[in-house]
């Protein structure tokens, strides 16, 4: 969408023009490392909204520069995020962004802000700089709500259980929540010198954030006393980590 906005400052192609053909060469990468259903769904996507941009007609809120970078990016970044977790793209560089994203330790909302950066930089020549300074603070509130809605919703957080009733704990973790866990044995540091360390059972399981509370009142229930220790997670692979469905 960038390099659109920028080539359709300097010639006389229609934008909408140029968002479906800048991004056919994105497409066409997505269509070899990602998938034939994401290409297609994506294809979709950059139609719709290059037939949006010609058509659709968009009242002029405001004129103040920085509302319009925040809102904007905003608006854009919930756009963004919510076409990558239906499986598509609207722009191609959030094809490389997603690609790259499997490759680096980093979001994808940190990659698009990146590429944005460096093309607006560039763009500072032909545009201006204050209005590539404006178009860079876009993506950044883009990239920290593309960010949210991609990650944050579900971010996984893993939770370790300490308590004199973890046999009980578990099966409300296992059969309420329809979560994995695992078990460590351990052995409690807290005692005099001559008392043998007792031997306790540690829950581990993961979970997303929006599950805590509900966690957190389960265990009250059982052991108000219960000792919990909760840390983000940045990415999972393999095991149970989706919610498996209950039994009725």
């Amino acid at each position: 969408m960038g390099i659109s906005l920028l080539i359709s400052e300097v010639t006389v192609i229609p934008l909408s023009v140029l968002i479906v053909a800048v991004n056919l060469p994105f497409l066409i990468l997505g269509f070899s490392q990602i998938g034939k259903q994401f290409t297609f769904k994506s294809i979709l996507a950059i139609i719709v909204l290059a037939i949006v941009v010609q058509f659709i007609p968009y009242p002029l809120i405001t004129s103040d520069k920085l509302l319009i970078a925040v809102f904007g990016g905003f608006f854009l970044g919930a756009g963004i995020g919510m076409a990558i977790r239906g499986g598509s793209v609207i722009d191609g560089t959030e094809v490389l962004a997603i690609y790259m994203s499997k490759k680096t330790g980093l979001t994808i909302g940190d990659i698009i802000l990146i590429f944005n950066i460096i093309i607006f930089s560039f763009g500072a020549y032909v545009l201006s700089i204050e209005i590539a300074l404006y178009a860079i603070l876009t993506y950044l509130a883009a990239a920290r709500t593309i960010n949210f809605v991609v990650e944050g919703v579900e971010e996984y957080t893993g939770i370790t259980i300490v308590s004199d009733y973890s046999d009980e704990i578990r099966l409300v973790i296992t059969e309420k929540l329809g979560r994995g866990v695992t078990i460590y044995t351990g052995k409690g540091g807290y005692r005099k010198p001559e008392d043998n360390p007792k031997q306790i059972d540690i829950i581990y399981t993961v979970i997303t954030r929006l599950e805590i509370a509900r966690l957190k009142t389960e265990v009250e229930k059982i052991d108000p006393d219960a000792f919990i220790i909760m840390h983000s997670i940045k990415e999972t692979k393999g095991g149970m980590i989706k919610k498996r469905p209950l039994e009725k």
